[in-house]
């Protein structure tokens, strides 16, 4: 059926302002990149991004003016009022400031001179919104602001500046649990130790590889049945390399392992037989 011009011109504007709202509010955005150059003669507007997934990014080129960014987790839990936040800008993030956004009333989280150290910067999910806010500058056009982000559990602390920053010994439930629940499990030795400024890095070599998330872990060796790669902690774990197989568990941040439990590997599978035999063992793991 043909719709007669008059009606279709009138129509015309309610099209437009619906597809620009299904634009602004859909609910699957894990990433977002703009341009103050969209609203460079209305510096005083404050733009409203929804970014409603785990993990991903933001680019804003030419920033003027300011945005705000919502993180939301994709699933609506009580669980998701505990969650944290991490940010990583990249090394030449610039030309603004970003603040929390809590009722009005702004935090400053990182200034512009430090996002070129690319450090990670966590904070509560309850602490606000993200307000960027554009330095006001003649000449914008190498100004690009960006940064990765995560939605992670409590459990790695919102106060932290970085992630993997505290280091505590785990209960024999939380091994058990971590081996059901971490990015990554694996069976292997430690070939170094690598104190940094922030943290350590660890060479490890595996000879066996129960799951990762992403490909932290590479295969090689005979028949591609060992696996080497690094595992970042920090440097108040005091590790040390030695003899003896251990089970590292742990979660992977912007594509980086952080280790969570470590345990011997035979303190683990002497835990886990007796937990076998109880029944009370959260999932099955392959101890042959």
């Amino acid at each position: 059926m043909l719709i007669p011009a008059p009606l279709l011109a009138s129509l015309l504007p309610l099209l437009i302002l619906c597809r620009e709202t299904f634009s602004q509010y859909s609910s699957d955005q894990c990433s977002w990149k703009g341009s103050g150059l969209t609203h460079e003669g209305h510096t005083r507007d404050v733009e409203q991004v929804y970014l409603r997934c785990s993990q991903g990014s933001l680019e804003w080129l030419y920033p003027t003016g300011a945005i705000i960014v919502n993180l939301r987790p994709n699933t609506l839990s009580p669980a998701a009022a505990r969650l944290s936040v991490c940010i990583k800008p990249t090394t030449d993030s610039s030309g603004t400031n970003v603040y929390l956004d809590r009722n009005g009333k702004l935090r400053l989280l990182l200034q512009e001179q430090e996002q070129a150290q690319g450090k990670v910067h966590c904070f509560g999910i309850q602490e606000g919104a993200i307000f960027i806010e554009a330095i006001p500058r003649t000449d914008i056009s190498r100004r690009i602001t960006a940064f990765q982000y995560e939605l992670v559990s409590d459990r790695l602390g919102a106060d932290a500046n970085s992630v993997g920053a505290h280091c505590q010994p785990c209960s024999d439930a939380e091994i058990l649990l971590a081996v059901c629940t971490s990015d990554f499990v694996a069976r292997g030795k430690i070939n170094k130790v690598v104190q940094e400024e922030e943290h350590s890095s660890i060479t490890v070599e595996m000879s066996r590889l129960y799951r990762q998330k992403t490909q932290v872990f590479v295969s090689g060796g005979v028949r591609g049945r060992r696996w080497t790669g690094r595992i970042k902690m920090s440097v108040h774990c005091g590790v040390r390399s030695g003899e003896g197989e251990f089970l590292f568990t742990g979660t992977v941040r912007f594509g980086e392992a952080w280790m969570g439990c470590a345990p011997r590997y035979k303190d683990f599978l002497r835990l886990y037989q007796e937990a076998q035999q109880q029944g009370t063992n959260p999932c099955h793991v392959d101890t042959d």
